[in-house]
């Protein structure tokens, strides 16, 4: 197993919109993706554009925001009524490769790979596996399309 880039840095949010005028107005953000539920997850996404160098895409900022009381980010949020960061995520070649390397180390794996915001394969790793921090580790998208939403 390969690390790949880093994708994302996950925010929990508990507004989306008052969080876009914070990229906006305080850190000076002029791209946003329009936001969307994805309920499979209990929450709404944005991802918020950094530029790269030369001309390329940065990592991207997700906020994400809670779509109800069961979902896993209110339960964040509560410790966090401000918002925080919540997780970042890597990108691998390919998934099945990855989830079995972290296995094979005897890192704790939180559920099954399932379908991320970018419409590709996901999973996350236990925080107290890595460092404190929880890892979201993500297949590469094919065709840039983690830059469409």
């Amino acid at each position: 197993m390969k690390l790949g880039r880093l994708n994302h840095i996950g925010v929990a949010t508990p507004s989306i919109e008052e969080s876009i005028r914070y990229y906006r107005d305080v850190m000076g953000a002029t791209r946003f993706h329009k936001p969307f539920d994805l309920e499979a997850q209990g929450v709404k996404v944005c991802f918020v554009d950094t530029p790269g160098q030369n001309g390329t895409n940065g990592t991207q900022i997700e906020l994400i925001e809670p779509l109800g009381e069961d979902s896993p980010i209110a339960k964040f949020l509560e410790k966090n009524p401000s918002g925080a960061q919540h997780h970042v995520c890597y990108e691998v070649e390919d998934i099945e490769d990855a989830r079995k390397w972290f296995e094979e180390l005897g890192k704790r794996i939180l559920g099954p790979t399932r379908l991320g915001a970018h419409g590709t394969p996901i999973f996350f790793l236990h925080p107290k596996d890595m460092m404190g921090q929880l890892t979201e580790i993500m297949e590469t998208p094919k065709d840039n399309a983690h830059w469409s939403n």
